[in-house]
């Protein structure tokens, strides 16, 4: 692993390789193929017990016959460090975690967040190059995992080590990570910011597996200078022709759009991007609204609003909606003839 700054996020599927990933910079699994290097130096051959990898597994891994300062003190007892520093440093990590006062506490005493920031501690005491964290926040509860990414975020800005993150929730991804890796099948489908993998999906299986978003397939149908045209089954629309990709008329094409960028109205209006749609469901998170709408030829079309714009709407009368979008919201997936996603 070179030149990782910062915190980097790994997402993906079940069995798509993100905990095996995380086992290899931790030497725990040997890569088949291919070279891990951190700060330039081969890691391939390393023991685990001699990387500067720590990792904090989902289930915490806590020794239960240990008190919580004895848990943080491991790693530096391992390491040969006399009893007195070692309880020094790892009572300056429960003090730097607040919670030095539970030091002599069982961990089965502790609440789940509290076993959350011994496991960091144990973890930070060695003051490693690197952390690994393997779904650290998924048993947390909701307010409690909150939580936990602002103490990961602050404690990252403040050692200025790198963060390796594997979880499969997108939101704990895109708030804590400066870097998001999407994998598939063992393969990186797409590295880059949250935003730009957000609102720019490197093919179609990023499109499907983060944000709520639509993807709609065609041809396109007359290229300009500044817009592209994409017929589909549904009509033709306009997309902003993408400056990083060629395009050829009547090339197979996907284009995608965005569930937050959708716009919905009960009066038919002479917009270029534009369905006519009847309501099937809705799903309510907190202030948001996730509408699932259907189009005469059984296209889905997912709109993402918040429940005041929603209320200001007033859609209750209405017969038919139409969902609408900006051209410059249409981020076009080029496809070849087969169908296949490049």
């Amino acid at each position: 692993m070179e030149n990782l700054v910062g915190r980097l996020a790994i997402m993906g599927p079940s069995g798509c390789g993100k905990t095996t990933t995380l086992r290899m910079l931790a030497g725990l699994e040997r890569p088949s193929e291919g070279e891990i290097r951190l700060n330039g130096r081969r890691m391939n051959e390393v023991k685990a017990s001699a990387r500067d990898t720590p990792m904090v597994w989902q289930n915490l891994a806590l020794f239960p016959f240990l008190n919580v300062v004895k848990n943080v003190e491991f790693g530096l007892k391992m390491r040969g460090l006399d009893a007195a520093s070692r309880r020094a440093k790892a009572m300056e990590w429960l003090e730097r975690l607040g919670i030095g006062e539970f030091s002599g506490r069982d961990v089965s005493q502790l609440s789940g967040g509290q076993r959350q920031r011994v496991a960091l501690a144990r973890a930070l005491v060695t003051e490693p190059e690197i952390l690994l964290l393997d779904e650290p926040l998924s048993a947390l509860d909701a307010n409690l995992v909150v939580r936990m990414q602002g103490v990961l975020s602050r404690l990252q800005k403040d050692l200025g080590i790198t963060f390796v993150y594997v979880t499969h929730s997108q939101s704990e991804a895109f708030a804590m990570a400066d870097r998001v890796v999407i994998m598939n099948e063992g393969r990186i489908a797409q590295i880059g910011s949250p935003r730009g993998v957000y609102r720019n999906p490197a093919n179609r299986f990023v499109a499907e597996f983060v944000g709520t978003n639509n993807i709609l397939a065609g041809r396109i149908s007359g290229l300009g200078e500044k817009l592209v045209g994409i017929e589909t089954d549904l009509g033709r629309f306009q997309a902003v022709r993408p400056r990083d990709q060629s395009l050829d008329d009547g090339q197979p094409a996907t284009f995608v759009i965005s569930a937050d960028l959708v716009q919905l109205s009960g009066i038919d209006a002479a917009l270029e991007n534009r369905v006519a749609c009847n309501l099937i469901s809705e799903e309510f998170v907190g202030s948001m609204v996730t509408l699932f709408l259907e189009t005469a030829e059984g296209v889905e079309i997912k709109v993402q609003t918040s429940q005041r714009i929603l209320e200001r709407l007033d859609l209750s009368g209405a017969t038919a909606l139409f969902a609408s979008w900006a051209p410059e919201h249409v981020h076009a997936l080029p496809t070849n003839e087969s169908g296949k996603q490049n």
